[in-house]
């Protein structure tokens, strides 16, 4: 686990704390990776594999067709597996598909954490993937009317910046306390509820 319980229950705290002056419903959301990549230590041992011929066609002692094949598909399988360990592969992943993965990831979980169906639409989802060292924050069309982006994005830059120190943890304690400054101005409360759960949701 990226957070033991009792961190995961101060995440909690935070949240309940901060609801508890504004209307907004606050999720956490926290992925130790968005996607397997399965796919990507295959390309790289693919692609690598197929300059094995012209490798071979410098050494001095030629080989036939056979033996070159062999040779060819003995790369791609080593390689395949190497590329395999999780921070290698990460290292393989393009940046973009890692951030395209997750950001389709923290949208997937807004849907399913029924943050779109809160009343006044006031729902908000910080999320994290930590192995893309990505953090996005998503809020509803009632969240989003008072609060500009350009607000998210300082907190959802502080937040990465710890995230890539591995300060899990204090990013979300510090990200929550954020939010919570501008959502009790800007959303305050005007009624007592909780429609959902303040615990961190792990995937």
């Amino acid at each position: 686990m990226l957070l033991n319980e009792e961190n995961q229950k101060r995440v909690a705290r935070a949240i309940a704390a901060i609801e508890r002056d504004t209307d907004a419903e606050v999720v956490t959301v926290l992925a130790r990776q968005a996607d397997d990549y399965r796919y990507i230590p295959m390309m790289w041992a693919a692609l690598l594999s197929l300059l094995v011929p012209l490798a071979l066609a410098f050494m001095p002692v030629g080989l036939d067709a056979l033996e070159t094949l062999l040779a060819q598909w003995t790369v791609l399988v080593v390689l395949a597996v190497l590329f395999r360990w999780p921070p290698l592969m990460m290292k393989l992943v393009p940046k973009r598909v890692k951030h395209w993965r997750a950001a389709n990831l923290a949208r997937r979980t807004f849907l399913d954490q029924g943050l779109h169906h809160t009343r006044g639409g006031h729902g908000v989802l910080i999320f994290v993937s930590e192995a893309e060292h990505y953090v996005e924050i998503l809020v509803d069309r009632g969240v989003a009317q008072h609060v500009p982006d350009e607000t998210w994005k300082k907190i959802v830059d502080t937040f990465t910046a710890h995230v890539r120190q591995g300060e899990v943890l204090n990013g979300f304690l510090e990200c929550i306390a954020s939010c919570g400054d501008q959502l009790i101005i800007k959303v305050p409360a005007t009624e007592k509820k909780n429609e959902l759960p303040n615990h961190l949701v792990i995937l």
